[in-house]
């Protein structure tokens, strides 16, 4: 199940409640809180943590409603015991890129404490709000926030990178923490504008380093930071960043399969060197905007599926026109005039590729393409 809600804050006494309550009405947007409460407090008349508005559920136990609610939402914040919450979310939990964010406050709301997903869930400034909410001080105890320093995860998911193996993450944040410096290899420049503010903490390399790296344990200035759209080398304990700014375009006959869709696209990505990670949308002329293949494959692999007209398509030179695909449908091209829109630049990065019942073509927003002389290095 997806995490569709943004907040549940559950309690269980009706001094716990008292303070939910409270949390509730002072977090509001953009946490849209849900009150969880055992249903004992259920016949309670008019209680003090009765919200102004949103709902109220009730639960037997919380381990239930834990459980029910875990995937089900963005944010917890349980007004309660940490040890007991550590005992009843040990099970629950997945990974680093998937668990929520959990906060837990004492019932008198001295402290809030940031227990889970304190960076790529948002825990940590969760947390904080919470603490201002009821007059607190948030807990926080991620060292690269104690020390004033960047969390590479954070300012990927702020920039619209994706992490390509978040278990290589540990070792950078731990150099930074440490006082060392963590090399940077960002030829478009993506990441770098906002790593200004630590320039004792980066090092940036312009050109690319010679030669492979071993397969044994290295110092420190052999592992990198990699920011990149394109496929190309990379050393074994790299850590690669993929900037969201590959548009495809995409034409299909009707009644195509998700599945040769997705093994065509997979296939013309690694022929063209490009990162599927990269990808920022998938784009389509309107007839085809609820092809069920299509809406699939936006669903799987979270691209927002964009349509065109036929109007502004035909606006669009591109360097493959047909001509039987105009006498089909009405416009020269769809695929690569749809990446080309959607990118807003004039140069496609792959042109027309063709499989039995699709076409597909590629084009980088403008500003963000690498530059030619800039290979990725070894």
């Amino acid at each position: 199940m997806p995490l569709t809600q943004p907040l549940a804050v559950y309690a269980l006494t009706r001094q716990g409640a008292s303070l939910a309550g409270r949390l509730v009405r002072g977090l509001g947007a953009p946490y849209a809180p849900t009150l969880c409460l055992p249903e004992r407090l259920k016949s309670e008349d008019a209680p003090a943590w009765t919200p102004p508005k949103g709902e109220i559920r009730y639960f037997e136990t919380l381990g239930a409603a834990l459980t029910m609610n875990f995937k089900a939402f963005q944010n917890h914040v349980i007004v309660g015991a940490t040890g007991l919450v550590v005992r009843l979310i040990a099970p629950l939990l997945q990974s680093k890129s998937l668990d929520p964010a959990v906060v837990v406050l004492p019932q008198d709301g001295r402290f809030a404490v940031s227990l889970l997903s304190g960076h790529l869930g948002g825990g940590n400034r969760l947390a904080l709000a919470a603490a201002e909410a009821v007059g607190g001080q948030a807990v926080i105890s991620t060292a690269t926030d104690l020390e004033a320093l960047p969390a590479l995860e954070m300012l990927a998911r702020e920039h619209d990178l994706a992490v390509e193996d978040l278990a290589r993450l540990p070792f950078f944040s731990r150099t930074l923490v440490e006082g060392g410096r963590v090399r940077v290899w960002d030829p478009a420049g993506h990441l770098t504008p906002h790593l200004a503010s630590w320039p004792e903490s980066f090092q940036f390399v312009t050109e690319a380093p010679p030669g492979p790296e071993p397969d044994y344990p290295v110092p420190q200035p052999d592992r990198k930071v990699l920011v990149d759209y394109r496929l190309g080398p990379v050393g074994p304990r790299d850590l690669v960043l993929r900037p969201r700014v590959v548009f495809l375009g995409l034409g299909c006959h009707q009644g195509v399969t998700a599945a040769e869709l997705e093994e065509f696209i997979d296939l013309s990505l690694r022929e063209a060197k490009l990162a599927k990670a990269a990808v920022a949308a998938l784009n389509t002329v309107e007839s085809r905007g609820e092809e069920p293949a299509l809406l699939e494959i936006s669903r799987k692999n979270n691209w927002p599926l964009m349509v065109f007209t036929r109007e502004e398509l035909a606006r669009v030179s591109v360097p493959n026109p047909s001509a039987k695909v105009k006498q089909r449908i009405g416009v020269a091209s769809v695929c690569e005039a749809a990446a080309l829109l959607a990118a807003r630049t004039g140069r496609l990065i792959m042109t027309k590729r063709k499989s039995p019942r699709a076409t597909l073509a590629a084009a980088v927003s403008g500003s963000a393409e690498c530059p030619k002389q800039a290979p990725p290095p070894p």
